[in-house]
């Protein structure tokens, strides 16, 4: 059966051309921190796949730094503000600390802010509202107040819903306070230009833009500091010690500079696939609804409820048929709790229960959209025969 992949949210498949990459680096072993040909050879690569990044997002490349992945690039800088100017001198966090943030940010960050919260760091979560965007006014009152740090997701991993980063950065800027933006959701699917943001750190992972798992980047704005999450050596300037994963750091660099060519080209297609398929499933399924903001949403994710079903049940008839989807972030998988972002929207139960999020990306087809548009209408209506509520 062919499988036909909905879930580029979660991860993304390998380009092709980023394959060939790895490809052809898979006999580079030397050490990028030798200073033999070698290694040489490898710094060299690693160097080209900073620029290529950097261009991506309008950095210099000396404001990049390689990560193993998204989470680990949120948790430095957070963890950042335990550290301080006891450890670090020329570091701009004060204390007392204060942290600010959001009710739909990703795991990474949520439960990250938990930790500092047990570490005597005051944080503030700031709600949403019913498309799952940040409340400015709450927001800028807590800033307001004084603190030392924000973190505000770019793009919602769930729901799509994209929120005015640049305007926040500003709101953060106008009291010194530091800001910073999980942006994992967005690379492939919206522009990404930190000098047009100004913000002080953005975070990336390889995985959710056709490169492979285990590498992301932090960008660091220059002339702020971060401490090492992970101490013991030089690599990154000091602030990621661990020889580099040479292969994952060229790969997501080409990931970049693909990226960089095809963005316009492939956000107007998986737009275009990702409104027939919504439009086309409102049309054919009777009480089904959209979560998330109606327009401001990057354009492959689509999260839809139903009435009267459950959303796993939803998922594995998908399966069955050769479709996969997800019901929520798969970072949350697993659980039996509703989604921390549709219950932050005071999205109504039953319909935080039977959501589905379909996130497409650059090798979906039309054709594939077609499938499933034929396939989906019948498996709601076989589960809403069974279920005592409908």
């Amino acid at each position: 059966m062919k499988r036909i992949y909905l879930d580029n949210n979660a991860t993304t498949p390998l380009d092709n051309e980023v394959k060939q990459a790895i490809i052809e680096t898979l006999d580079m072993y030397g050490n990028p921190s030798s200073h033999y040909e070698l290694g040489r050879i490898a710094r060299d690569k690693i160097e080209e796949a900073r620029a290529n990044i950097a261009t991506f997002i309008n950095a210099s490349p000396d404001e990049i730094i390689f990560t193993s992945c998204g989470s680990e690039s949120n948790n430095i800088v957070m963890k950042s503000m335990l550290c301080g100017q006891k450890c670090c001198p020329s570091s701009k966090i004060r204390s007392p600390k204060k942290f600010i943030t959001s009710t739909i940010e990703h795991p990474a960050v949520l439960e990250t802010a938990k930790l500092l919260a047990c570490e005597s760091v005051e944080t503030v979560f700031v709600s949403v509202d019913k498309y799952g965007l940040v409340n400015e006014e709450e927001l800028e009152k807590e800033i307001n107040k004084g603190a030392d740090l924000v973190s505000i997701m770019y793009a919602n991993n769930e729901v799509g819903t994209i929120q005015p980063i640049k305007q926040f950065a500003q709101i953060a800027h106008k009291k010194g306070l530091l800001f910073h933006t999980d942006a994992v959701q967005v690379p492939a699917k919206l522009k990404i230009d930190v000098k047009d943001l100004d913000i002080d750190y953005l975070s990336l992972s390889g995985h959710k833009m056709y490169a492979p798992k285990g590498v992301g980047i932090l960008y660091t704005k220059k002339g702020n500091t971060l401490c090492p999450l992970i101490s013991g050596g030089h690599q990154e300037k000091g602030l990621r010690a661990g020889t580099e994963n040479t292969i994952g750091i060229i790969a997501m660099g080409k990931a970049a500079e693909i990226a960089k060519r095809d963005q316009e080209q492939e956000i107007k297609k998986v737009k275009y696939l990702r409104d027939k398929l919504e439009t086309g499933l409102l049309e054919r399924i009777p009480k089904s609804f959209i979560n998330g903001h109606p327009t401001l949403r990057v354009p492959n994710t689509l999260n839809i409820s139903f009435s009267f079903i459950e959303g796993e049940a939803i998922l594995y008839m998908l399966d069955h048929a050769g479709i996969e989807v997800s019901t929520g972030s798969a970072c949350s998988s697993g659980s039996l709790d509703p989604s921390h972002v549709l219950t932050a929207m005071q999205t109504n139960t039953e319909h935080m229960h039977s959501s589905i999020r379909m996130s497409l990306g650059k090798y979906n087809t039309e054709e594939e959209v077609d499938y499933v548009l034929e396939v989906f209408p019948s498996i709601i209506e076989k589960l809403r025969k069974m279920s005592p509520f409908s």
